[in-house]
């Protein structure tokens, strides 16, 4: 038993030394997955500055959150700017704080009352799901849709890249990328591929 478990901590040992020297691709995976989502969604508020402001500041149709236009460039721009430093690994511990601030913003105020799923799961993925009630009326709408399609429309064609969905909204997405930054404030941009990396080790051999 004792020869067994001294083979089993050497066998564990040398995996983690092996999963050590490629600590550095959890962190890349990360950065490459969320860069190009602020990338592009920066640039999209940026393009549509004063739609954004407006639902942003609208309490009827919108957020009603205050200084709109202040809270969209603010938006826009961290989104822009973070994206791009995750892709470079610049400044990853930096940027991950004022882009989860966003994320749960975002959650709070524009995806809370829709409950945790985007998309309206039949079966629950999560067990906290406190908006069950979207779902079944999601179900409800998505089967009068599809009957209204298959009778007035090609259905075969429109769904021929995919099903056809009702959008629930919840916090599903701005909850993921809230813990993928967490994640990220925690390792940093990792070694090798990011300029963190780099720019720490030029430091450390002019000490």
């Amino acid at each position: 038993m004792e020869a067994s478990t001294s083979r089993f901590n050497r066998l564990y040992g040398k995996f983690l030394h092996m999963a050590n020297a490629v600590d550095w691709l959890g962190p890349l995976a990360l950065r490459l997955f969320l860069a190009p989502i602020f990338i592009l969604a920066g640039m999209n508020k940026l393009g549509h500055i004063g739609d954004v402001a407006a639902w942003f500041g609208n309490p009827d149709w919108g957020l009603g959150l205050p200084a709109p236009l202040l809270m969209a460039w603010l938006a826009a721009l961290t989104e822009l700017l973070g994206g791009i430093a995750l892709l470079l690994g610049l400044g990853v511990r930096l940027v991950a704080l004022p882009l989860m601030f966003v994320m749960a913003v975002a959650a709070v105020t524009a995806h809370w009352q829709y409950g945790w799923h985007a998309l309206p799961e039949q079966t629950l993925t999560m067990p906290w799901e406190w908006r069950e009630d979207l779902i079944e009326q999601a179900a409800e709408r998505k089967d009068k849709a599809v009957e209204l399609l298959k009778e007035h429309g090609n259905y075969d064609w429109l769904t021929e890249a995919g099903s056809f969905t009702v959008l629930k909204n919840g916090i599903e997405f701005a909850a993921t990328y809230f813990v993928m930054l967490l994640a990220l404030l925690g390792t940093g941009g990792g070694r090798f591929a990011s300029l963190d990396y780099w720019l720490c080790r030029r430091w450390e051999g002019r000490a």
